[in-house]
């Protein structure tokens, strides 16, 4: 989709009237130009919609808006062979179809594809500010497995940038239990990014578990993740540590072997590495092992 259409709106693509189909029905004269009145049942919701979540509260407030104001802003659909697709307007669709209203006003507009439909109802959403995190990281996903967009033809379809595509896109990288939080509001965006930080499924679920629990801030999730990293950091430098006896012994096995040898013990046994830095020097180190008594 390029970026003139998006800056002209929805409007810009309306068909003329001279290109609608007979089965549509006109309003009267004081609908907005450009609008036709179609009946809700010719209607279908769109099957890659990017919202997933339809609040039952906010849909029945709406209908109230609705049955007191009517429908302000149109929806928009396609016209097919089945009836008409929709855009943009699911929820006030659905809204209109609790007040068993018979019809809806709507703009009528061609799309080249369904990669069409899905941006234009992505942009339509994210510029009402409709989704949540996790509805658009799996919109942006589809656009970019299914119809084979690369993040910076998405981040210019949808007005963003690039690495706001690709950070959105990490989103999905997060174990179901954590996705399935974020799309129940229970955290927020922020909270994922400092989760995603654990790099394992375990320690996220353990990051996340404490963030739920002590109902975190996202600044506090993050320092949480820098207080675990650190914690990981020193034990692992301690287990690098070595007793002064490990290193007599490695000293001693220098001497003997004539080669660079390194001791690892663990909790039960331990290994011995030693180095060699030619065939001929392996050879060596064999003959010198062999003759050992």
């Amino acid at each position: 989709m390029s970026e003139n259409r998006l800056g002209k709106g929805l409007e810009a693509l309306i068909r003329p009237e001279k290109e609608k189909k007979k089965k549509v029905v006109k309003t009267s004269t004081n609908q907005m130009p450009g609008v036709t009145e179609i009946l809700l049942k010719d209607i279908y919701p769109n099957p890659s919609q990017p919202r997933k979540v339809f609040d039952k509260s906010s849909l029945e407030e709406l209908a109230m808006s609705i049955r007191q104001k009517g429908v302000i802003t149109p929806i928009t659909v396609r016209d097919t062979d089945s009836g008409y697709e929709l855009i943009a307007g699911e929820r006030r669709w659905r809204a209109s179809k609790t007040l068993r209203k018979k019809r809806i006003p709507a703009y009528i507009i061609k799309v080249k594809d369904d990669a069409d439909i899905l941006e234009m109802s992505l942009i339509e959403n994210i510029q009402r500010e409709d989704l949540n995190a996790l509805e658009e990281a799996e919109a942006y996903a589809t656009l970019n497995s299914k119809f084979e967009m690369s993040h910076d033809s998405i981040a210019k379809a949808v007005g963003k940038k690039r690495v706001t595509i690709s950070n959105s896109l990490r989103l999905l990288k997060l174990p179901p239990e954590i996705r399935r939080s974020l799309r129940k509001g229970d955290i927020t965006a922020g909270h994922c990014r400092a989760i995603l930080q654990g790099k394992t499924i375990p320690k996220m679920i353990k990051v996340w578990n404490t963030i739920v629990e002590k109902n975190l801030s996202v600044r506090a999730a993050e320092s949480l993740i820098k207080q675990t990293r650190k914690v990981q950091q020193n034990k692992k430098i301690s287990q690098r540590s070595k007793s002064p006896q490990i290193s007599a012994l490695e000293n001693e096995l220098i001497e003997i072997l004539g080669t660079k040898v390194k001791l690892r013990p663990s909790r039960e046994g331990g290994s011995i590495e030693i180095s060699y830095f030619s065939d001929d020097d392996l050879e060596r180190i064999i003959d010198l092992l062999n003759n050992i008594n």
